[in-house]
């Protein structure tokens, strides 16, 4: 080796290669049940799988729903691994007409409620909306968007197609630490769905339900059942849509 060349350092090959950064199980668990699972640990309140996808080893973390929970299970990922690639993966709500329930989106930029905190992605996939796949912009908020008016709001300000409460945060800490990223989230709901209002209440930070609220809620509206388990079948369907296309991209990924 010359004296002026760097020595090569090679990656240890058991260390995962892909993060992925989910906020809830119920988005992330058809995949993992394609996995090969090595490990599950929790701590500082976010849950980390050891997996392995088609030779890929992967560290997916159930971090939690928000922008500041989002952002420090990411830091953590990059830390402990130095990860190649970090996924922020996930369930969304539709802001334009033409994004139905179970559709995919794979953000081709990121963007605040205001359209002002922007972000590109370098990585393109090319879009097939018919077949449900489709390219844009992604924008992160922090609460839950429920009504229709509030959908097609943010999409006259900001331009972005799909709403989410995560993944701006996290392509920021991967900006910042120059680890490649990319956003890919299932339509849980579609611009013209409102989404019932008890689902504010019940909902914890972790993404856990709230039991008093949601007997509460149950109490002052029992229809309110019909709606939360209609809600449910939706995101599942879509998170099983979302497993299948991330496992193709893991694949896709390996070849860059």
């Amino acid at each position: 080796m010359a004296d002026n060349e760097s020595p090569s350092l090679e990656r240890d090959p058991k260390l995962p290669s892909i993060g992925i950064v989910c906020a809830l199980n119920i988005e992330i668990q058809p995949f993992l049940d394609r996995c090969l699972l090595f490990k599950t640990d929790k701590g500082n309140g976010f849950k980390y799988h050891g997996c392995e996808f088609r030779d890929q080893r992967i560290c997916v973390a159930e971090g939690g729903a928000g922008m500041s929970r989002a952002r420090q299970v990411t830091q953590g990922i990059i830390d402990a691994f130095q990860p190649r690639w970090i996924l922020s993966v996930g369930l969304s709500g539709a802001l334009v007409d033409g994004i139905s329930s179970g559709d995919i989106v794979v953000g081709t930029g990121l963007t605040d409620e205001r359209g002002e905190a922007s972000l590109g992605v370098s990585l393109k996939f090319p879009a097939d909306p018919a077949r449900g796949l489709h390219a844009g912009k992604l924008c992160t908020v922090d609460h839950i968007v429920r009504e229709p008016r509030e959908k097609r709001e943010l999409a006259a300000t900001t331009g972005a197609v799909a709403v989410d409460m995560e993944s701006l945060a996290v392509a920021k800490v991967c900006r910042d630490r120059q680890t490649r990223f990319l956003a890919i989230r299932a339509i849980s709901d579609d611009v013209n769905t409102e989404l019932p209002r008890e689902v504010t209440a019940i909902l914890g930070p972790k993404g856990t339900i709230r039991a008093g609220a949601l007997v509460g809620s149950i109490l002052k509206r029992p229809s309110s059942v019909k709606d939360l388990w209609a809600m449910r079948e939706q995101a599942v369907v879509a998170a099983e849509h979302l497993s299948k296309f991330l496992g193709g991209v893991i694949e896709q990924l390996d070849e860059r």
